[in-house]
């Protein structure tokens, strides 16, 4: 009982301002904390600021802090011989967490003094109120605004999706020319399912621009309506979903950035695949090489491709005549059911790609894509893990290669081709490693591909395309059980590729460590495969 009335009084003690000193000396300065929050609220290691007023009938002096749990420092200090005022006090919390408390001594003209204290409470996690969701419609204006912000029809402006909401798809949103979409960290997207024209897709037009930067804590999340994940979860560090698995796909759309950059096509101008002929904001293509469509870091795309007729998926992130003078980095697609990333001409460059688990192809290139990939991972692709594409027509001259380099391949047991040239492919793939591919392949058992349940793999096809690309430095871990690198590399130029023990790789993509804040590395999957 003694124990519990302790504990009684401590807590009583803690919800309001301890003033102490003789009460009955008016000189004393009387303060008290102006927040009307107690205890105040402060995460792990961040920054707060506490107000505490004064009086002081002989006037103000000096002041000084200390703090527990946490260090504190006087920013704004009182006003000299001031018989009131205010007093902010900045709070950095520390490590532990529980309780911390801000401790104020105010010293008068005649030397008295007075304190007061505020409780603080250090928690994990910030205080997070639940997201609020806000459709956002296919409209012909463009992206729907912020029910705050002003919407004029044909004037450029700027919309930012915050963190507090889940904002959902319902149908073809276009950021149009003029426009940008700012996406703030930790922001959570979900795409209506629908196939054909009741797709929900988010597309980037020609001149419009995508700014959606998150960070390794607070990725910004593209993923399916059914999907219960929501911004308090990646707040809280939980990146993956809590009801979908890598193996739902299809059930949306996905992400599409067209820009003005060069295509080698039959025109200087495409309609995207899946847009209507009709919808004019679906072109891309140009003369600008160092078009700018934004800037994309720390962003997963999941559980997209759905259907968009005649057995069109949409792609996981298209990049469709996207320039140099965009920036994209740390991107996952995770469970797309077609390709997971494609590049349709342009000049944009990515870095820190994890592709895990999509229908199709890993990485896919077409029209003569000018730029470099580097720092992935591809994993367990059902296509294959390159497919890589030249100018169209097929057979033209290509203007410049596109490179690969630095990149991690683990095959998985459904993989078409580790990698697929066409003849006038001007590409360059350096730097990899190739592991993770069954024993049960058609090929190595030297079964008839064509009976059930055998599988026709032809690890490498057209190697070289048409020979202008640079390829060198592949290494490979074979699995157990009588794969045969013979087969597996055949027509690989001679001392291209060469076999490695398990983790001894010298070349390869990022510590799948790099990759936690995506759905694949935070739900243990490429460390399970060695990765």
């Amino acid at each position: 009982m003694k124990k519990l009335l302790t504990i009684a009084i401590l807590v009583t003690s803690m919800l309001f301002l301890i003033s102490c000193g003789d009460d009955d000396d008016p000189s004393l300065a009387e303060l008290s904390v102006t927040n009307t929050t107690s205890p105040v609220q402060a995460q792990v290691g961040t920054t707060i600021t506490v107000d505490f007023s004064y009086t002081a009938e002989a006037g103000f002096a000096s002041s000084a802090v200390s703090a527990t749990g946490g260090t504190a420092t006087i920013t704004v200090d009182g006003t000299a011989n001031a018989t009131e005022g205010i007093i902010t006090v900045t709070y950095i919390a520390g490590t532990d967490v529980g309780a911390g408390s801000i401790v104020l001594d105010v010293t008068d003209n005649n030397s008295s003094s007075d304190e007061g204290v505020a409780v603080i409470n250090v928690t994990v996690e910030a205080v997070i109120t639940p997201a609020t969701e806000v459709d956002v419609f296919a409209s012909n204006e463009g992206v729907i605004p912020n029910p705050s912000s002003d919407f004029t029809e044909g004037d450029a402006q700027s919309v930012t999706w915050t963190s507090d909401n889940i904002y959902i798809l319902r149908g073809f949103v276009f950021v149009n020319a003029g426009e940008t979409l700012t996406i703030e960290p930790g922001t959570v997207i979900k795409g209506q399912p629908g196939q054909g024209a009741g797709a929900s897709a988010l597309i980037i037009a020609r001149g419009g621009k995508i700014d959606a930067v998150g960070t390794a804590s607070l990725p910004i999340v593209f993923t399916a309506l059914s999907d219960e994940l929501d911004p308090a979860d990646i707040a809280a560090g939980n990146y993956s979903s809590p009801n979908l698995t890598a193996d739902d796909s299809g059930l949306w759309g996905g992400l599409i950035i067209l820009g003005n950059a060069t295509i080698a096509a039959s025109n200087t101008e495409v309609q995207i695949e899946g847009i209507p002929t009709s919808e004019s904001r679906g072109l891309y293509g140009g003369t600008d090489d160092e078009d700018d469509s934004g800037d994309i870091a720390y962003v997963s795309v999941r559980h997209a491709g759905t259907n968009i007729g005649a057995g069109n998926e949409i792609n996981g992130i298209t990049f469709g005549g996207v320039g140099s003078g965009t920036s994209v980095s740390w991107i996952e697609v995770v469970a797309n059911a077609d390709d997971g990333i494609e590049w349709f001409g342009g000049t944009v460059d990515v870095t820190n790609v994890v592709v895990w688990n999509v229908g199709d192809d890993g990485l896919d290139t077409d029209q003569d894509w000018v730029g470099t990939c580097s720092g992935f991972l591809v994993v367990t692709p059902s296509g294959s893990a390159f497919e890589l594409d030249g100018p169209e027509p097929s057979g033209a001259t290509s203007k410049a290669p596109h490179s690969f380099t630095d990149g991690t391949i683990y095959a998985g047991d459904n993989i078409d081709h580790l990698v697929d040239w066409d003849g006038s492919t001007n590409a360059g793939l350096r730097n990899l490693y190739f592991l993770g591919w069954s024993t049960d392949y058609g090929f190595l058992e030297d079964e008839d591909p064509d009976e059930p349940g055998n599988q026709n793999f032809n690890p490498i096809e057209d190697f070289g395309g048409d020979g202008s690309g640079t390829t060198n430095s592949w290494e490979y871990t074979l699995t157990s059980g009588g794969a045969d690198a013979a087969e597996i590399f055949a027509g690989v130029n001679a001392g291209v590729a060469r076999e490695v023990a398990a983790g001894t790789n010298t070349v390869g993509g990022p510590p799948s460590s790099n990759f936690d804040w995506t759905f694949a590395g935070h739900s243990g999957a490429l460390p399970g495969l060695g990765l």
